[in-house]
């Protein structure tokens, strides 16, 4: 089958399109044929080694970390899916290739397609909402009420986010440059900090939590808008020991994450608020939570441009060169 994989991790020359066996099918796996895929800061994390120690990807590696498609082929205990049903996922990390025509995935991570979507705008969504469900609803918990500050809210992560923290019942601001302003006004948000013209936390005060996917600078400016207990939940910040202890890490490395993130959890402590670093995981279940919300038109998909498959590695140098005016970018592979 084509694909487009690495051979070595690097910068984007290390992106090239080749042949690849069709993946084996396992007894709880379906084997779909992928119609669309979108572009995740993730992907070029993964391509520039990113994550190396601790998810040790067996090279050539396939990109890619969500897709929509169709059902080909059912291992013998699959229950939930029949050839022909059209579906969107994220794959689990370990199996991760959407780049390409065909994935096999655990049908534990699939969901039914949503009915009012196209291909091209189901596989813009599975990473990003499955993001926004496992920060916002799992771990921050938020209840009608609270104020949450989602940054960058016109990105891919942002623009599903700032829908759900909407959907939650949340007062919700974010912060966007001058052109995706009205972007952001459109999906819900209640503020939105022009991050040109003002420093957002100078404006804003008092929030029970922030959504991070800036990390650095803006990472430790957010934690001087929170109130008192408030948290800051980030996926482009230090690492910590809870996430290794998720990845089933040695001590060793439960010990590096730790070291990696204590400045950033000290910093917090003397705020009396705290931090925590979150990788998303697949999940079928909470993709099927969120379809119904999706077919309502609760939180609907924004798509910035779709790109043939076989310019893959130009949509992934069109997302690392920031040129998205607002939402995902997708690859169309039929």
């Amino acid at each position: 089958m084509k694909a487009f994989m690495i051979e070595r991790y690097g910068d984007r020359t290390g992106v090239r399109a080749g042949e690849m066996p069709e993946p084996e099918v396992g007894a709880g796996d379906v084997l779909v044929r992928i119609h669309a895929a979108s572009v995740n800061p993730l992907d070029l994390r993964l391509r520039d080694g990113a994550f190396k120690a601790f998810l040790p990807y067996r090279l050539p590696l396939i990109l890619g970390n969500d897709f929509a498609g169709v059902v080909v082929r059912t291992g013998s205990a699959v229950t939930r899916f029949a050839v022909g049903d059209e579906v969107y996922a994220r794959p689990d990390k370990d199996r991760i290739g959407t780049f390409a025509e065909f994935i096999a995935v655990h049908q534990d991570d699939v969901a039914i397609k949503p009915a009012t979507l196209t291909m091209e705008e189901a596989a813009s969504l599975p990473l990003v909402a499955l993001t926004s469900w496992q920060a916002l609803v799992e771990r921050a918990q938020v209840r009608p009420g609270q104020r949450v500050l989602i940054h960058a809210g016109a990105g891919g992560l942002g623009t599903i986010a700032v829908q759900l923290a909407k959907e939650l019942g949340a007062h919700v601001a974010t912060t966007v440059s001058t052109a995706k302003v009205d972007v952001v006004k459109e999906l819900g948000a209640d503020v939105v900090v022009d991050y040109k013209q003002q420093d957002f936390a100078t404006v804003l005060d008092g929030y029970d939590v922030v959504l991070d996917s800036l990390g650095g600078e803006t990472l430790e400016k957010s934690l001087q808008v929170l109130r008192p207990g408030g948290t800051v939940i980030s996926v482009a910040g230090p690492p910590d020991a809870a996430f290794a202890r998720e990845l089933g890490l040695n001590a060793i490395l439960r010990l590096v994450m730790s070291a990696l993130s204590f400045r950033m959890r000290r910093r917090a402590k003397r705020r009396n608020v705290t931090y925590s670093f979150l990788f998303m995981r697949a999940g079928g279940g909470q993709l099927r939570e969120l379809t119904p919300l999706i077919e309502a038109g609760k939180i609907r998909p924004v798509v910035d441009r779709v790109f043939p498959f076989d310019e893959t590695r130009e949509a992934m140098e069109y997302v690392e060169k920031g040129r998205s005016k607002a939402g995902k970018v997708v690859v169309a592979m039929t």
